[in-house]
């Protein structure tokens, strides 16, 4: 079956990165797409990977000659450098370089962890580097639709006739969808496969991308640990408890946590917080990036949710769904948005809540085709509480197929919507 070359929306931005910074830093977890959209989007430059032995060998051995050299190999086109997480010396290597020339787009660096994440170095690059993430495909980029424009529809407009018409995907299509996963070269294939690669795909996260961010002992634990990860999406996290599940010391797995959010495995979603002492549960939430990996390694398929069968998981599921939905968005939007989730000492919560200036954008997930008026009372209850000063528009997502209003600034919008948005 030969893999669809999907339209990556990342693209512009990758193209703006190329004009306005002398290093675009091009991040995410491995198989997302990284070296194919670059070598898509380049027909000229030269292109090497630290994922050939000899090729890094040479690089740890004499990183100022090696870069040096693509660079005047490249004359004045842009030197790409794959797997560049593998290599400690590069970073320097790269920043003598780029301190003398002012010439933009010099270096694309595609890996699956940041190599300027260390203070000095990134201190020392500061307006020289931008860093962008690729994550999985979005539903939009399946659908080859627009990018979705949500956050700026609730930014400039908030009118539900400002809304675009939603294309028509059933409750199962958006189930096989979650199901699937948004990796390129794995999603198109059948169910026994699919999940065997998925499972795969963690081994070679251990293996290889662990490896080269930090050494760990036991890599056994960090395997238990994405499994019960998987578990546990869309939840508040106990670490304790957590550890005790792996046999691993609390302190230990928050080290492997922040490994596994830098590798774009993992996403930390914050509590927010409106200032009030006491009032708002502080701990965050962790989702895994993609919904694919998180079925594969429950072992769940599209057929556990058929009608009549046990539906309780669906719902972590679909809140992970569309959290990613909302992250992969984020940089295709017009202003900044950060992302948060709220819950009450007295129980209401929120699952996510996106901030820019005085506005929140809440989303509640409902897995179901129907919604009814009791999915907005925990808007309400915010409303009245710790949001009464911030202006507010309430977002049920669910799987049916109609846009509904429930009151003002209150809206039911299908899952569909994120894949709704025409193409500009």
């Amino acid at each position: 079956m030969p893999q669809t070359l999907y339209q990556r929306h990342l693209k512009s931005e990758l193209n703006e990165a190329l004009e306005s910074a002398r290093v675009v830093n091009f991040i995410g977890p491995r198989q997302v797409g990284k070296t194919t959209l670059v070598r898509d989007m380049l027909e000229h430059g030269v292109f090497v990977t630290l994922d050939d032995d000899k090729v890094l060998q040479a690089f740890e051995t004499e990183a100022q000659g090696q870069v040096q050299l693509l660079f005047d190999k490249a004359a004045g086109k842009p030197v790409v450098i794959d797997d560049v997480q593998r290599s400690k010396q590069i970073a320097l290597a790269i920043k003598r370089i780029v301190d003398t020339n002012r010439q933009m787009g010099q270096f694309i660096l595609t890996g699956s962890s940041n190599i300027f994440a260390s203070a000095d170095v990134m201190d020392s690059l500061a307006g020289r580097v931008q860093t962008l993430r690729m994550l999985p495909l979005s539903s939009a980029e399946i659908g080859s639709s627009g990018p979705c424009r949500l956050l700026d529809w609730a930014k400039e407009s908030g009118e539900v006739k400002a809304l675009p018409e939603c294309v028509s995907v059933s409750r199962e299509e958006t189930i096989d969808r979650i199901i699937r996963g948004g990796f390129p070269e794995i999603r198109p294939l059948a169910e026994r496969p699919r999940q065997r690669r998925y499972r795969e795909y963690v081994d070679a996260i251990v293996d290889k991308d662990v490896a080269d961010v930090t050494k760990i002992r036991r890599p056994d634990s960090m395997r238990r640990l994405i499994n019960q990860l998987a578990a546990r999406t869309s939840n508040e996290l106990n670490t304790v408890e957590l550890g005790e599940k792996v046999r691993i010391q609390r302190q230990t797995v928050s080290e492997y946590l922040d490994i596994l959010e830098r590798l774009s495995i993992v996403y930390r979603l914050p509590a927010w917080t409106s200032g009030e002492a006491g009032r708002d549960v502080r701990h965050p939430k962790y989702h895994l990036i993609d919904t694919g990996v998180a079925a594969a390694l429950r072992g769940i398929t599209a057929n556990d949710y058929t009608l009549g069968k046990d539906q309780t998981s669906l719902g972590s599921l679909f809140e992970n769904y569309i959290l990613a939905e909302l992250l992969k968005s984020l940089p295709l939007q017009r202003q900044e948005w950060r992302l948060f989730h709220w819950r009450d000492r007295n129980g209401p919560e929120i699952d996510i809540l996106a901030e820019n200036g005085n506005l929140l954008v809440g989303f509640e997930m409902k897995a179901s085709s129907a919604v009814s008026f009791s999915d907005f009372k925990n808007f309400h209850s915010f409303k009245n509480g710790p949001g009464k000063h911030w202006d507010i528009i309430g977002l049920v997502i669910y799987t049916g197929d109609q846009i509904l209003v429930f009151g003002d600034k209150l809206f039911a919008l299908p899952a569909s919507i994120f894949q709704s948005f025409p193409a500009r």
